[in-house]
């Protein structure tokens, strides 16, 4: 049997700020020279991108001591918390913050609506929240439940360590649900036939297929969005507008 691996090994990658990648979108998302909050760091990928490449000031947070050892080698705080335990918010290391990450950390928690209302607080004045979420609306997931079954992996929109599962509507609610709104989103595209169930999907009938990519959201494979307390901003767009952009 293979060994799992380590997060600090799993979500080790580099930032390319000029991809369509969920990384490479918070990362345009973020101004420069700005004091960063990133929850759920991982071994600090984007961290390091926004330190070497935007002269940002860090502070990283995560579950694992491993990746708390990495990120405190470039930022300028590290700090071992995890989410999920209700006073979490105590052990976050002094603020505000012009910029608080949650990238593909929500749907790793049990309460992520609470997470992301209690996150808002950790902003400076005029800070915003940035978001990235797998969008379990792509109509390669739904192949999989066409075909009976979940197939769970290391990585991507079955990741098996998903406590949550946000379509594009749950994205949606979940941000106001935490009095917040959207003012900018940009989306990962991809095709069915480029996705890791790839081999699912052309086991479908072309009525079937045709029929999944009839879907407004069918090729959005995760949803990066910058929000602000609805406070800042009172009118909201929706998701589906900014997609019109793609």
């Amino acid at each position: 049997m293979t060994p799992a691996r380590l997060p600090a090994e799993l979500y080790r990658y580099t930032v390319d700020p000029g991809s369509d990648a969920a990384s490479a979108w918070v990362w345009r998302f973020i101004g420069d020279q700005r004091r960063v909050l990133d929850l759920g760091a991982g071994p600090g990928s984007i961290a390091r991108s926004l330190v070497t490449d935007k002269g940002c000031r860090v502070t990283a947070v995560d579950v694992d001591a491993e990746c708390v050892d990495v990120c405190s080698g470039f930022c300028e705080r590290a700090a071992r918390v995890d989410l999920n335990e209700a006073d979490w918010l105590s052990k976050i290391p002094t603020g505000p913050y012009d910029a608080v990450i949650l990238a593909d950390v929500l749907e790793h928690l049990y309460d992520p609506w609470a997470v992301l209302d209690s996150a808002k607080t950790l902003l400076a004045p005029e800070g915003a929240l940035i978001v990235s979420l797998p969008h379990s609306g792509h109509a390669s997931l739904i192949s999989c439940l066409l075909k009976g079954t979940f197939r769970y992996s290391e990585w991507g929109l079955l990741d098996r360590t998903h406590l949550r599962f946000f379509g594009m509507k749950n994205i949606e609610e979940l941000v106001t649900g935490a009095g917040l709104s959207v003012i900018d989103a940009g989306f990962v595209m991809r095709r069915p036939e480029e996705t890791e169930f790839a081999d699912l999907w052309a086991t479908l009938s072309d009525e079937e297929q045709s029929f999944l990519r009839a879907s407004r959201f069918a090729s959005v494979y995760q949803v990066v969005l910058k929000a602000v307390p609805s406070e800042r901003e009172k009118e909201t767009r929706s998701l589906e507008g900014f997609l019109e952009r793609h």
